[in-house]
C-alpha cells in the first residue's frame, strides 16, 4: 500500500468490500458468534463512507487514524476496537514518503498492537490468522492476497480459542472464522487500489 495511494479510491474500496459481503460475514459469524460481525462492520464502514468527502483530502496516514476513529466509535463488539486498533496505529506508524521497508514496519506493528489489544496470536482462529501471513508475503514479494484468502480458509479446521467461539470448543471446528474472513477482504480491496497506482 504505497503512501502516494489515492486516498478517496483506498478508503471507498475498503468500505465497499465490507458493505457488499455484510450478508456473509453475518452468516459466518451467525455460527459461531454472535450473528452481528457483518452488521456491524457494514454499520462502521458506512459511516466511513459518509466522512469519504474529508477523508479524501487527508495525507493517507492521517485519514487511516480518522477510519480507526470511526470504527471505534461505530462498529458494536468486539470488531470496533479491533479494527479501530488496527487503522489507528498503521496510521501513527506510517510515515510520510514511506518507502516499501517503511510500510512494511508499519504493518507489523499495528499487527502487534492488533495482538495486544486483542490478546491473541496466530492459530486461535481469529483476525490475526488472516494478517499474519499477508504481511510475511508482502515482506517477502509475494502475493498477500492469496496469502490472506488461503489463511482465511485455513482458519476453517482450527479450533477457536479467543472470542465468543471459543466457548463452542470443538464445535467451532468447521467454519471460518468471520473476523478472518473480513480482514482478507479489507487485504483483497487494499491490494487492487494499490495496483492501479503508476
Amino acid at each position: 500500500m504505497p503512501v502516494d495511494t489515492d486516498v478517496e479510491k483506498l478508503i471507498a474500496a475498503l468500505a465497499e468490500a465490507v458493505i457488499s459481503h455484510a450478508d456473509e460475514l453475518t452468516a459466518l459469524d451467525r455460527a459461531i458468534g454472535d450473528g452481528d460481525h457483518g452488521l456491524n462492520m457494514r454499520r462502521g464502514f458506512e459511516a466511513v463512507l459518509n466522512q469519504l468527502p474529508s477523508l479524501a483530502g487527508q495525507p493517507l496516514p492521517e485519514a487511516l487514524k480518522a477510519v480507526g476513529m470511526t470504527l471505534v466509535m461505530t462498529v458494536g463488539g468486539a470488531s470496533g476496537p479491533l479494527y479501530g486498533t488496527l487503522f489507528l496505529q498503521l496510521g501513527k506508524e506510517l510515515p510520510a514518503g514511506a518507502n516499501r521497508q517503511q510500510v512494511c514496519t508499519a504493518l507489523a506493528a499495528a499487527l502487534t498492537a492488533l495482538k495486544l489489544r486483542g490478546k491473541s496470536e496466530r492459530g486461535q482462529k481469529t483476525m490475526i490468522d488472516a494478517l499474519a501471513p499477508p504481511l510475511e508475503a508482502f515482506q517477502q514479494g509475494k502475493d498477500p492476497v492469496a496469502a490472506a484468502l488461503n489463511a482465511a480458509e485455513a482458519t476453517i479446521p482450527m479450533q477457536a480459542q479467543r472470542g465468543r467461539a471459543a466457548f463452542l470448543g470443538v464445535r467451532s471446528i468447521g467454519h471460518m472464522d468471520p473476523g478472518a474472513r473480513s480482514s482478507a477482504l479489507l487485504i483483497a480491496a487494499a491490494a487492487a487500489v494499490a495496483a492501479q497506482q503508476p
